[in-house]
């Protein structure tokens, strides 16, 4: 029993310390956006919400309002993200689903191998996905810029989504739709009253999942972004280098709240059972 109560011991140990290491920096980021000295943010200096202010529109009337970049790029940006990120989980949505149904519904040579290929761009290094998208474009004449961003994104979201609804499919019951083809139904009618509503907590849980994945990704949008189409992350990464400023933690922790949010919500219609 002492043993058993010595490991038991080390094992919280250890999940204690885990989770501290990796959400320490967060909370340290949200901590110190709140932090009122412009030129070093590791220096506590008083409690401020003049960084918030400033990034979504509030004039800030202290001196220290020099050091906050101008919105105007910051608002750019998040338009950006937004349009590209909702174009892309329109479109990634309605193909991964499609996918999802045609390959769990009928049977096919190479479905095997099919099924494995929609594995890939989820576990390709995303540098390398950026590469060939680039060189890609770069072949056939593609002028980078928005549309390049969305068809980069679709690529490996389709993905995505195609494995949320996948395993939503496999756990329906499909003597379901059998039922409704002895009530007279045909396949249409089947599928808009009987399949969708089952598979529809996946297929949002998929939509807002590949919502994010778009809203935050930078390294595939850095090699494929034109210079006029500047998302939310690149914008984030151009200040970096410029050096850290105490806005940098303000947006970060904007971004990590509304991640958040759009990731609990794919996890509860993913996770939600049909009545």
């Amino acid at each position: 029993m002492q043993k058993g109560n010595a490991g038991k011991r080390i094992l919280n140990l250890y999940g204690g310390l885990f989770f501290l290491f990796i959400y320490l920096p967060i909370a340290l980021i949200f901590i110190y956006s709140f932090n009122s000295n412009p030129t070093n943010m590791m220096v506590w200096r008083n409690f401020t919400l003049d960084w918030y202010r400033k990034i979504l529109g509030f004039s800030v009337l202290t001196r220290d309002a020099i050091y906050v970049e101008s919105t105007d790029q910051l608002i750019a940006a998040v338009k950006t993200s937004l349009t590209i990120a909702m174009i892309t989980t329109a479109f990634s949505t309605l193909m991964g689903t499609a996918t999802a149904i045609a390959i769990n519904r009928f049977r096919f040579r190479l479905k095997k191998f099919y099924q494995m290929l929609m594995f890939v761009p989820m576990i390709m290094p995303d540098i390398v996905l950026g590469i060939a998208l680039l060189i890609f474009y770069v072949g056939f004449g593609i002028k980078l810029g928005a549309l390049s961003i969305i068809i980069g994104h679709c690529t490996f979201l389709i993905s995505y989504v195609f494995i949320v609804v996948s395993t939503r499919l496999a756990g329906m019951d499909k003597r379901l739709e059998e039922a409704s083809a002895d009530l007279g139904a045909n396949e249409w009618v089947t599928f808009r009253r009987v399949v969708l509503p089952l598979i529809m907590p996946g297929v949002v849980g998929g939509a807002l999942l590949a919502f994010i994945i778009s809203m935050d990704d930078l390294v595939i949008t850095l090699f494929i972004a034109g210079v006029d189409s500047q998302t939310l992350p690149l914008y984030i990464y151009g200040m970096l280098r410029r050096g850290i400023k105490p806005e940098i933690n303000a947006i970060a922790s904007l971004m990590l709240i509304f991640s958040l949010v759009v990731a609990s919500l794919g996890i509860y219609f993913r996770s939600k059972q049909s009545k």
